[in-house]
């Protein structure tokens, strides 16, 4: 479904991914660990267009999409749930909803089908319909994480990027949102591509993983066989993480 091969992402002079390949194929979960500032939050940012690839490939349904815009990205079914929520505080939890559907509205497609996604919203996250009139901004972490994810949906992507969706988070709620993301790619075939801080956690969600350091894909394998990598462990794993999620 998605293909990056020899990617170069700069932030100005400063060369964030060095010829970066990775791939998702339809229906996978895909985690990207590594340490802070070793580029994963740029890999999302290049695949949604919100910052430019200076070269390589990215291709999206053998679609080349380096060189297109962000909308015209989300267009084609690749929506991105960026780190820290980013919630519209001062709009109400049906607002937000129906902003993540705006280019459907542009182009034209029926009321009644966008209503059908927010249903299913609210159906993933029946907490939200319970507050469809509060504002966003009076909302707990967690559920302004659930509305960022919502937002999201309401643009039917085939592809979800999730950057650090348990940041700050209770372990109830972070479990509530891996259950969620199971469901999407389970009943609606949602491909996703996952950024997360407990890298324990997303490697037992995830079906297979990519390890990045300062820019470069280090390692990457099957998420079962990266738990138990040594090497992996000792510099991101950690035996003192709690046990937040049990597929």
């Amino acid at each position: 479904m998605l293909r990056l091969k020899n990617v170069n992402t700069y932030y100005g002079k400063v060369h964030a991914l060095k010829n970066v390949s990775l791939h998702l194929s339809e229906g996978e979960i895909v985690t990207l660990i590594g340490a802070n500032g070793a580029g994963k939050t740029t890999i999302l940012n290049t695949i949604s267009g919100v910052i430019p690839a200076a070269n390589g490939d990215i291709l999206f349904l053998k679609e080349p999409i380096r060189t297109f815009s962000a909308d015209r990205i989300v267009k084609l079914g690749i929506s991105q749930v960026p780190e820290g929520r980013q919630v519209f505080k001062p709009l109400s939890v049906e607002d937000n909803l129906e902003l993540g559907a705006y280019l459907r509205y542009r182009g034209r497609e029926g009321k009644e089908e966008i209503g059908r996604s927010k249903e299913e919203v609210f159906r993933l996250f029946p907490r939200l319909e319970e507050r469809r009139q509060q504002m966003a901004g009076t909302l707990s972490g967690g559920e302004q994480q659930m509305l960022a994810i919502g937002r999201a949906l309401m643009a039917k992507p085939k592809l979800l990027l999730l950057d650090e969706p348990s940041m700050g988070l209770a372990p109830l709620v972070v479990q509530e949102i891996f259950r969620v993301v199971l469901k999407l790619r389970d009943e609606q075939g949602t491909t996703v591509l996952l950024v997360e801080q407990n890298a324990k956690a997303a490697l037992k969600l995830a079906d297979r993983g990519y390890v990045l350091e300062t820019g470069k894909v280090i390692l990457e394998g099957v998420a079962s066989e990266l738990l138990k990598n040594k090497e992996v462990e000792r510099a991101y794993l950690g035996k003192d993480k709690k046990e937040i999620w049990e597929r």
